[in-house]
């Protein structure tokens, strides 16, 4: 055990369940983070289920405080959780489709940023890494909506890292093209998904910047396009 707790948001998820995975073989602690999520997802002792949904600030300090309480601290924050909507051109998007990724893709980490970052300051150290996209920096047509809460939430993590590096808390940002995860290859059939990333690529990373060779990292946009470029 490296004696440190990580807390995933959207633990069980496509990318979240290989996060999950690699930290605890890598001996942290890990708490993981959904909106239903149980102990026989992962089959490991280290692993504590936290049923949640981030769908407020409310919400998101009561988790952190949960993990605070068993654990004592959180070292590291990997925010996962996100959604994707596309098919129509900005002029043609609605409210509702671009208020629901800004929810998913960037409120969400607002509220757990504003959450877990008082404890990190009061420890003095801490890693924070969200899941961005590579639209985030290379938006392509028909995903408006999608594109501009990913580039937002590049610029919050980015001002994250600048606002406490004082305390010893890196904050990196990885952009990965399509992952290969099951919901990805039943909503695009067909595929060339040789050209995808590998969820077990992105975990290794978020390992490495979670550990102590990722301690001079900070504020970066990583990507991680696979073969798709």
């Amino acid at each position: 055990m490296t004696g440190k707790t990580a807390l995933v948001t959207g633990a069980n998820g496509g990318l979240g369940i290989h996060v999950t995975q690699a930290l605890l073989d890598a001996g942290f602690a890990v708490v993981g983070l959904a909106p239903k999520i149980l102990q026989s997802d992962i089959s490991h002792s280290n692993f504590t289920p936290l049923p949640a949904a981030l769908d407020s600030l409310d919400a998101a300090t009561k988790a952190a405080g949960s993990v605070i309480t068993r654990f004592g601290r959180i070292d590291v924050l990997v925010h996962t959780v996100g959604g994707f909507a596309g098919g129509q051109t900005v002029a043609d998007t609605d409210d509702a489709t671009f208020q629901r990724m800004f929810n998913l893709n960037l409120n969400s980490a607002f509220h757990m940023l504003r959450a877990v970052i008082p404890h990190m300051r009061k420890a003095g150290d801490g890693r924070v890494i969200a899941i961005g996209s590579r639209a985030a920096e290379d938006p392509g047509p028909i995903v408006g909506a999608y594109s501009a809460s990913k580039a937002a939430l590049v610029s919050l993590i980015r001002t994250v890292a600048l606002e406490n590096k004082d305390a010893g808390i890196t904050a990196n940002v990885i952009l990965p093209g399509t992952i290969d995860t099951f919901a990805n290859r039943k909503a695009m059939p067909g595929a060339d998904t040789s050209a995808w990333v590998r969820p077990t690529s992105i975990a290794s990373l978020i390992v490495w910047l979670a550990g102590d060779a990722g301690k001079d990292v900070t504020g970066a946009a990583i990507p991680v396009y696979g073969k798709g470029l």
